[in-house]
């Protein structure tokens, strides 16, 4: 296996759902051991450098009753699912009671089989981990109640919805200190030397069977947030953070083991710091969905080593699906603006089909939808467009733009360039829903004294330019609405 891209695009799947439907597909009974060879080869013709399998560990039946007791959840099961049934609900992956694959997705073998069909193909595998809460069935809760967050009788008594008895002690339920507790959670005392050990170790048996872990809520586990989270309950703050102590030996033995966090807050480059690969840019999704063109290449006049360890995207299993969001023309400009910026892309499975329905990630069951043919032949091209080296380790920097005094839609539009060896690329989108001109400057110094032929990659389109123009005062660009270029030329 070839080493990892600077700026790789991973896929998200809903392992349940995907099996599910493949056995319906096929007829049969399908698990990750048994996934057919051309549904492999399906993947790997979208170019992607990982597959995330989420929600692959075994689930809680403790966490599924708690769930069904839950009307709040219920309703929102029958939302994306008019004819749900208890049967439907698998149990939440982020109420894990073991992290071993679940025996119904084919177990560790099944994984391993799935890795290596990925191998085969040059991709690697992602898989989850939650640091910071388990299912209240597992096993540490009677073997090592210790690693947890405590209360007593009066918590119980006092907040039933935060603090649960459990083996004859009262556990608090996980929590983001902004919301109501996690019900089917019990939380976990990073603080707690044993609990770090033991952490390092799971994460350790992790590494072996995949490249990297996406962490999820990895920042409630920062030392400063989990004190002020938790206070005196959880006891002495360590010297040393969580993080930094769990990454640095894991990675003595899995080098190249990928760290990557789902993290809000503005917290995302003191988790870089910490030792991850890449952190979710969900201010780069708000930019993108509430602001404008001149709010998103604000956001990306960031330094580029803290842009290469962001993770873009439009959709994934917590955010609602693109479609809804970013509908028509707006989505297809904000896909071509992440998959074509630094640091990691992340898709999501359905996002191509243009599927509208989110589904709650405790259902093994979604409802059909009507497919839409020409959003996932946009998605076919755009992904064929940026499956070159130049996209995964090449260089890339910000263009200026720039209009006129009595013309200033240019705020509207978004333009970067990409260079590695002869090759070279530029991404011109207007964000926007009007119709946008300006002269958009490309920093690139081998353009001077040259005419160049730029090839429009999702268009076909040939347009001859001087190489002086768009270097000094700027090549004009005039888009429709949403509207992009995507030109490639050679350097030869």
């Amino acid at each position: 296996m070839k080493a990892w891209s600077k700026h790789p695009v991973i896929y998200e799947i809903n392992t349940w759902v995907w099996l599910r439907e493949l056995g319906l597909k096929y007829q049969k009974p399908v698990d990750l051991a048994t996934v057919p060879e051309r549904e492999w080869d399906a993947i790997a013709a979208y170019g992607f450098d990982a597959v995330w399998f989420m929600g692959v560990w075994e689930r809680s039946p403790a966490g599924i009753a708690i769930s069904m007791r839950n009307k709040g959840l219920i309703e929102d099961f029958r939302r994306a699912l008019p004819d749900f049934s208890a049967e439907d609900n698998v149990g939440s992956p982020y109420c894990v009671r073991r992290y071993v694959v679940d025996q119904r997705l084919g177990g560790p073998k099944g994984l391993a089989a799935a890795r290596k069909a990925l191998a085969q193909r040059g991709i690697r595998l992602i898989l989850d981990f939650v640091p910071n809460h388990v299912a209240p069935d597992h096993p540490w809760v009677i073997e090592h109640p210790e690693y947890f967050v405590q209360g007593n009788a009066d918590d119980a008594r006092n907040d039933p919805a935060s603090f649960i008895e459990a083996g004859g002690k009262v556990f608090a339920c996980g929590r983001d200190p902004f919301f109501p507790a996690w019900p089917d959670v019990l939380q976990l005392n990073t603080f707690q030397p044993g609990l770090r050990q033991a952490v390092i170790e799971t994460v350790s048996e992790i590494a072996g069977q995949c490249d990297g872990v996406r962490c999820d809520m990895a920042m409630l586990l920062l030392n400063n947030i989990f004190e002020r989270t938790w206070g005196a309950r959880a006891g002495a703050k360590p010297t040393s953070d969580f993080w930094t102590t769990v990454i640095r030996a894991v990675r003595k033995k899995h080098r190249e083991f990928k760290f990557i966090a789902e993290a809000y807050w503005d917290l995302e480059w003191e988790l870089q710091q910490q030792g991850f690969d890449h952190c979710y840019d969900k201010k780069l999704y708000d930019r993108m969905e509430h602001g404008d063109g001149s709010s998103v290449r604000e956001h990306l006049l960031a330094d580029p080593s803290y842009q290469q360890g962001m993770v873009r995207f439009i959709e994934n299993h917590d955010e609602p699906r693109a479609a809804t969001v970013f509908p028509d023309g707006k989505g297809r400009a904000a896909a071509v603006a992440t998959l074509t910026l630094m640091g990691v892309k992340l898709l999501h499975e359905g996002q191509f089909e243009g599927r509208r329905v989110r589904l709650p990630v405790f259902l093994a069951r979604r409802p059909a939808e009507q497919a839409d043919p020409d959003l996932t032949a946009f998605y076919q091209k755009l992904l064929k467009a940026v499956d070159r080296d130049i996209f995964r380790n090449g260089a890339w920097r910000l263009c200026e733009q720039s209009g006129w005094p009595d013309n200033q839609s240019c705020r509207n539009i978004l333009a970067w360039c990409w260079a590695k060896d002869n090759e070279r690329c530029l991404i011109v989108v207007n964000f926007s829903g009007s119709a946008s001109q300006g002269m958009v400057r490309v920093p690139l110094d081998d353009l001077r004294g040259r005419t160049l032929q730029l090839q429009d990659a999702m268009t076909s389109d040939v347009y001859e330019r001087r190489g002086d123009d768009m270097y000094g005062t700027g090549m004009y660009v005039d888009l429709p609405p949403w509207g992009f270029h995507f030109f490639s030329w050679s350097q030869v």
